[in-house]
C-alpha cells in the first residue's frame, strides 16, 4: 500500500510539471514589461499584417509569434530583418532586459534610432533601412555589445558614441551613411574588435586611431581621410581608396619613442599591461618590451633635470658675485648693442624705483655665444616664448557671411528704436531689414560683455556657434567685428518669442491652443537634445526661458542665443546678475555655475509657462503665487488641482490625459536635486509617447488657429 501512494505521487508530480510547461497561457506567460514593448514595436511599425501576429494577443512567448525567440517567460531576441515592414523604430525598447539580439534589418523603416535600446542587447542590426538622424550616444551603454551593423541607411553628424566601455565589440559596420567629423579619440578602446566598415560616409581627419587595434579587416573607402595610413594596418585586410591620404613617407616619431612591432594582428591589452601608442606606426607593450622601460627613461630624464639644476645654481651664484659697478655698465647698454644670442629670455627689466634699465641676474647674460649643452632639459629661450604662442589662431568661419558695420547700420536704421525687438542678458537685438529684401535678427553685443580685447574670443565664438546646425537652433547668418563692436546676425523669426505669445497677447490675438504648446515643448526638447547629447563637446545654453524660444509662421520653436553663453569668458557671472527671473535652478543660486541638469530644469520652468500660461515670477500674484515652480509642484499630481491651474485661454480644450502627462514630465524636470533630473533625450521621448497617445477623438474639436499642425513636418506632430 505504502508503495502505491509513492508512485500515485510521483506520477502526479510528473504529469503537473508536464501540464504547467506545457499550457499555453499559465505560469509561462510572457513578461508584462516585455508584452507591451513587443506591442510598441508592432503598433510603430503600422501593425503589419505580414507578421502574423494576433491583434489582441498578449503571449508573444506562449503563443510563438514570427521572429520573437524566448527564454522562459522573457523574450530573448527579435528578428524581423527582410519583411517589408514600415514605419518608425518604438520607443520604450529599455524594458526588453533579456534581448541580446536585435535584427530590424532590410526594411523600409524611417526615422531616428531611439536612445532607449535593450539594455544587454549583444547584436544589433538595423542595417538597409531609411533610418535618419543621428547614431544615438545612448549605444556607449550598451556594454554586451558583440556586433553593431547601421550600415546603408542616412545617418547625419559626427560619432558622438563613446566606445570606452564597449569592451566586448567586435565587429562595428557604419557603412554607406553620411557621417561627418573626425574619428572619436575613444575608438582606440575597442581592445576586441576584429572588423571595422567605414566606408562611404563623409569622415575627416586621420585614422591614426585606429592605428593599434586588432583589426584583421577594415575598410575606409571613399571618405575624406587624410594624413598618412598607419604602417601596421597595412597587415591586415585594409581597403583605402577615395580618401586624401598625403604621399610619401610618414614622419619619424617623436625622439625617445620604442620601436614598433611589425603587425599588430591580434594584439590586445590584457592583463594589466599598457600599450604605449604613438602617431606614427607602433605600439609596444610595456609587459614584455626588453632595453630601457618607460620607468627607466623617466629616471634619467629627472636625473638629468636635477644635474642640470646644480650646474645652473652654481652659474647664477659666480655670476651674481659681479660688482654692481658691471652690471650697470651691462644695465647702461641698450638692447640693440648686444648680439641676439647675448640675450635670452625676458633677461630686459625696467627698475621701478630709478627707471634704469637693469639685467635680471639669474637670466643667462654672457659675452659669446654659450656651449652646446646636449645635456639641457629644455632650451631657455624657447621656454620664454612659449606664454606668447599658447593661444592658437582662430579663422573666420566660412560658412557664415561677415558683414560691416555700415551695412546694418543701414539695415537697422543705425540701430534706432524702432528696429530694437528685444533684449538680453549679453546685448539688445535689433530688426535688419536690407536692400535685397532679406530680413535678419542683429544681436549687438554689449561691450561691457565682450571688450575690445576680446575680439579674439569673439571670433572663435563665431566659429563655434556656426557649427550648431539643427531645426530647432537659430540658425547663425553672419557676424561683424569692427571697431570694437561685435554682432551676430541670426535668421528672423517675425511671429515673435514664445514670452510673447503668452504674455503679451493683446485681446485680438488667438491663444496658443494645446496641440500647439505640445509642438513647442518637443520642438525645444529636441533643440537641448542636439546640444547635450549630439554635440561634442555637449553645449550647456544656460539661458533657457521662452524669451529666447522664438516662433515661425507655423509655430515651430527656435532656440535662440544656442552656443553663446557657453563660450563668452564670464558669461556665468553676467547671467548670475538675472538670478531671480525664476528659470534659474536652485544649485545655481548656490553655486553660480550651470550645467546640463540645470538647463533641464529650466526647461520644466518653459513647460510651466506652457501649461498654466503664468510667469515664472510674478511679483503681482499672491505671495504664494510669486514663484510658479513652487506654487505648481505640489499640484502637478493632484488631476483636480491641475485642471485649475491650467491656462484659461485654453477654456478646457485639452486632453486630460495629455494634461496629466505633460505635467508629469515638468515634475521629473523641475526636482531640486540635479541628479534626478531626466537627460533631455528621456524627455524628449516622453513627449513623443505623449503625442502618440494623445486622444485622436478630441482633435476635431480643437479647430484651427494660427498655429494649426497641419503643416507641420513632424510625424508624431500630426499625431496630436
Amino acid at each position: 500500500m505504502v508503495e502505491l501512494r509513492r508512485l500515485l505521487l510521483m506520477l502526479f508530480i510528473i504529469t503537473t510539471t508536464c501540464f504547467l510547461h506545457w499550457m499555453p497561457n499559465g505560469v509561462t506567460a510572457t513578461d508584462p514589461n516585455d508584452v507591451a514593448a513587443v506591442k510598441a514595436i508592432f503598433q510603430s511599425m503600422n501593425s503589419p499584417s505580414q507578421l502574423g501576429w494576433p491583434a489582441n494577443g498578449d503571449d508573444p512567448c506562449g503563443q510563438s509569434w514570427k521572429g520573437i525567440t524566448c527564454s522562459g517567460n522573457r523574450v530573448t531576441e527579435i528578428k524581423l530583418s527582410n519583411l517589408g515592414l514600415t514605419g518608425t523604430l518604438a520607443y520604450g525598447l529599455q524594458a526588453l532586459t533579456s534581448v541580446t539580439s536585435l535584427d530590424m534589418s532590410g526594411n523600409n523603416l524611417i526615422g531616428n534610432i531611439p536612445y532607449q535600446l535593450p539594455p544587454n542587447v549583444q547584436r544589433l542590426n538595423l542595417a538597409y533601412n531609411n533610418i535618419t538622424g543621428t547614431v544615438p550616444y545612448s549605444i556607449s551603454n550598451l556594454t554586451s555589445l558583440t556586433h553593431l551593423n547601421l550600415s546603408h541607411n542616412q545617418l547625419l553628424q559626427g560619432l558622438s558614441v563613446d566606445f570606452y566601455n564597449l569592451s566586448t565589440l567586435s565587429k562595428l559596420d557604419l557603412s554607406f551613411n553620411s557621417l561627418t567629423g573626425d574619428l572619436p579619440q575613444t575608438l582606440s578602446s575597442l581592445s576586441a574588435i576584429t572588423t571595422m566598415y567605414l566606408q562611404n560616409n563623409q569622415f575627416t581627419g586621420t585614422i591614426n586611431v585606429l592605428a593599434y587595434l586588432p583589426l584583421d579587416s577594415l575598410n575606409v573607402e571613399n571618405n575624406h581621410f587624410t594624413g598618412w595610413i598607419p604602417e601596421n594596418l597595412k597587415n591586415i585586410d585594409l581597403r583605402t581608396g577615395g580618401n586624401a591620404w598625403s604621399s610619401g613617407p610618414a614622419p619619424p616619431p617623436p625622439p625617445g619613442t620604442p620601436p614598433a612591432p611589425k603587425s599588430n594582428r591580434h594584439h590586445k591589452s590584457g592583463g594589466g599591461r599598457t600599450i604605449v601608442q604613438d602617431a606614427g606606426s607602433g605600439t609596444v607593450d610595456e609587459g614584455k618590451k626588453s632595453g630601457i622601460g618607460g620607468g627607466g627613461i623617466a629616471g634619467i630624464v629627472v636625473s638629468i633635470v636635477f644635474v642640470g639644476a646644480i650646474v645652473a645654481f652654481f652659474l647664477v651664484k659666480r655670476k651674481s658675485k659681479k660688482s654692481s659697478s658691471d652690471l650697470e655698465k651691462l644695465g647702461s647698454q641698450s638692447l640693440a648693442s648686444l648680439p641676439s644670442n647675448e640675450v635670452h629670455g625676458n633677461s630686459l627689466q625696467t627698475s621701478s624705483v630709478t627707471g634704469m634699465k637693469t639685467f635680471d641676474t639669474s637670466a643667462s647674460i654672457t659675452l659669446k655665444p654659450p656651449p652646446i649643452d646636449r645635456n639641457k632639459s629644455f632650451d631657455d629661450n624657447e621656454f620664454s616664448k612659449k606664454p606668447t604662442i599658447v593661444k592658437k589662431t582662430i579663422t573666420p568661419p566660412t560658412d557664415v557671411q561677415s558683414y560691416s558695420i555700415a551695412d546694418l547700420q543701414i539695415a537697422t536704421g543705425s540701430f534706432s528704436v524702432d528696429h530694437l525687438v528685444g533684449e538680453g542678458s549679453f546685448g539688445r537685438v535689433y530688426r535688419a531689414q536690407f536692400d535685397d529684401g532679406k530680413v535678419l535678427a542683429v544681436k549687438k553685443i554689449d561691450a561691457s560683455v565682450l571688450p575690445n580685447e576680446f575680439s579674439d574670443d569673439f571670433t572663435e565664438i563665431v566659429s563655434n556657434i556656426s557649427n550648431l546646425h539643427h531645426p530647432n537652433v537659430t540658425e547663425l547668418a553672419g557676424y561683424c567685428s569692427e571697431y570694437g563692436q561685435h554682432l551676430l546676425v541670426y535668421e528672423f523669426h517675425k511671429i515673435g518669442s514664445l514670452h510673447d505669445f503668452l504674455h503679451l497677447s493683446d485681446e485680438d490675438s488667438k491663444p496658443l491652443i494645446w496641440n500647439s504648446r505640445v509642438k513647442i515643448a518637443l520642438g525645444t526638447a529636441r533643440a537641448l537634445e542636439y546640444l547635450h547629447e549630439v554635440c561634442s563637446p555637449s553645449v550647456v545654453h544656460k539661458n533657457i526661458k521662452s524669451a529666447n524660444i522664438l516662433l515661425d509662421t507655423e509655430l515651430n520653436p527656435h532656440l535662440s542665443d544656442s552656443g553663446l553663453a557657453s563660450y563668452i569668458p564670464n558669461a556665468d557671472q553676467i547671467l548670475n546678475q538675472n538670478v531671480g527671473s525664476g528659470y534659474d535652478a536652485p544649485e545655481v543660486s548656490l553655486s553660480g555655475q550651470y550645467t546640463l541638469k540645470s538647463d533641464v530644469y529650466s526647461f520644466g520652468v518653459v513647460m510651466l509657462e506652457l501649461l498654466s500660461g503664468r510667469k515664472p515670477f510674478d511679483s503681482s500674484r499672491p505671495r504664494p503665487e510669486q514663484s510658479l515652480v513652487r506654487w505648481a509642484t505640489p499640484q502637478l499630481h493632484d488631476i483636480d488641482a491641475l485642471a485649475k491651474m491650467v491656462d484659461p485661454a485654453l477654456k478646457g480644450l485639452y486632453p486630460v490625459k495629455s494634461l496629466s502627462r505633460f505635467a508629469d514630465v515638468i515634475a521629473l524636470c523641475v526636482q531640486l536635486e540635479p541628479e534626478f533630473r531626466p537627460p533631455m533625450s528621456e524627455v524628449v521621448q516622453a513627449l513623443v509617447r505623449l503625442v502618440q497617445r494623445a486622444n485622436m477623438s478630441r482633435r476635431t474639436t480643437f479647430g484651427s488657429d494660427h498655429g494649426s499642425q497641419r503643416g507641420s513636418d513632424d510625424p508624431a506632430i500630426r499625431d496630436i
